[in-house]
């Protein structure tokens, strides 16, 4: 457990054209130089955070872009949004590689997985979970997960195992290995966001009561619950939460423009910060709804609904 202060001082900020919402946010991999964003106008985009430089804009979505992926070796990267498609792109050429259809109603939520990043699995407001072969020419899903009741939030890959939270308030884990399907029952609450640890022992997950959980894999235990009632909400939108600091911390954004930092051992509270200029309480302009950690550089950035992306460090 690293006892290093957490890093609150913002760095850069950079605004989308015409302040359209962020919905989806990422760093590069390897050593996370450049972050890509998906907006509400369609877009995804490419920056250079040091600079503030805008490199490239990536434009082939009819509706709204929801998630984002980067393939390990930045070559590739996929998005889906409200076009129920999901592309495949070169990240140099700008140009997609692969185009999957097959989902009945909005894409939320897209990772690279298997050997090479050979897959890409998608989840949908349709309620399933599908694997893509992107090796193969075939444009059919491999595999098909029907199990939840409501549409599918998040999806998470590590190792053998596919990860879905949905908006019935399951998190489901499918081993490809043994053919079974593990479940986690959060309540009545949506679960808006799912991540893995690194162990892959233990993983996040976020849920419409206001409360970011740190579950165990094997038996199914809340090992801890974050809260914090005085900069804390969501109950209404989805919002990503993510491990930072080598899964020492958990970091959400929130429905009235702040981000909180939690220390995962013992749950308190470890940073509040305020992500908006202004103090959009009460807004949807205030929801906080991407984060994204970047261990390389001990960064992370956050977006969200005014169309920014901050990203923050340790400063001088």
């Amino acid at each position: 457990m690293s006892s290093s202060p957490f890093p609150t001082t913002p760095l850069t900020r950079l605004t989308t054209p015409n302040a359209s919402p962020i919905h989806a946010l990422t760093f590069s991999a390897g050593t996370g130089q450049y972050i890509l964003t998906g907006s509400q106008d369609r877009n995804v985009r490419l920056y250079n955070p040091s600079t503030s430089k805008l490199i490239q804009t990536y434009s082939a979505h009819g509706y709204g872009v929801l998630d984002l992926a980067v393939s390990e070796d930045n070559a590739r990267f996929v998005s889906v949004g409200g076009d129920k498609t999901v592309f495949v792109w070169d990240v140099a050429t700008a140009q997609t590689v692969r185009r999957f259809s097959g989902h009945s109603g909005r894409v939320n939520a897209c990772c690279f997985g298997g050997e090479g990043d050979g897959v890409v699995v998608t989840g949908s407001f349709d309620g399933t979970v599908r694997v893509w072969d992107s090796k193969s020419r075939s444009d059919k899903a491999v595999m098909v997960f029907e199990e939840a009741r409501d549409g599918i939030s998040s999806v998470g890959v590590w190792g053998g195992e596919v990860w879905a939270g949905s908006v019935d308030g399951r998190v489901r884990v499918y081993d490809l290995r043994a053919g079974v399907v593990d479940m986690d029952v959060m309540g009545d609450c949506a679960v808006t966001s799912v991540m893995p640890a690194r162990a892959g022992d233990s993983y996040l997950v976020s849920t419409l009561d206001s409360k970011v959980r740190l579950m165990d894999r094997a038996s199914g235990k809340c090992l801890q619950t974050f809260r914090d009632e005085e900069g804390f909400k969501n109950d209404t939108y989805r919002i990503r939460s993510t491990f930072g600091m080598a899964d020492s911390v958990a970091i959400s954004g929130s429905e009235d423009g702040k981000v909180v930092v939690w220390d995962v051992l013992t749950g308190d509270v470890k940073a509040r910060v305020w992500h908006t200029e202004e103090r959009v309480e009460g807004s949807k302009r205030g929801v906080v709804g991407a984060v994204a950690w970047n261990q390389m550089r001990r960064l992370w950035a956050s977006a969200g609904e005014d169309g920014t992306v901050v990203v923050w460090g340790a400063g001088e």
